[in-house]
């Protein structure tokens, strides 16, 4: 089980994307809205190293706040 230990996973969490050129980007200042493709009742994305493993829903317990999966995303062989 150590060996597992020492393995470093990068997890990530999207909420929704959008194509924005830089020039856009560069230009936008504090309070700027950004529109997502994804809905409030969209389930988010979750991604380990890059790859999609599942889908999930936020929620907030003692203020803090959790993504609960809700589904595994399987990949075909």
């Amino acid at each position: 089980m150590n060996t597992l230990e020492t393995i470093e996973v990068d997890i990530s969490v999207e909420l929704g994307a959008t194509i924005l050129p830089v020039h856009h980007l560069l230009r936008l200042g504090r309070g700027a809205v950004i529109e997502l493709d994804a809905f409030e009742d969209d389930p988010m994305r979750i991604y380990a190293n890059n790859t999609l493993i599942a889908k999930g829903e936020i929620s907030v317990d003692d203020g803090q706040l959790n993504v609960v999966v809700t589904e595994k995303v399987i990949k075909p062989v």
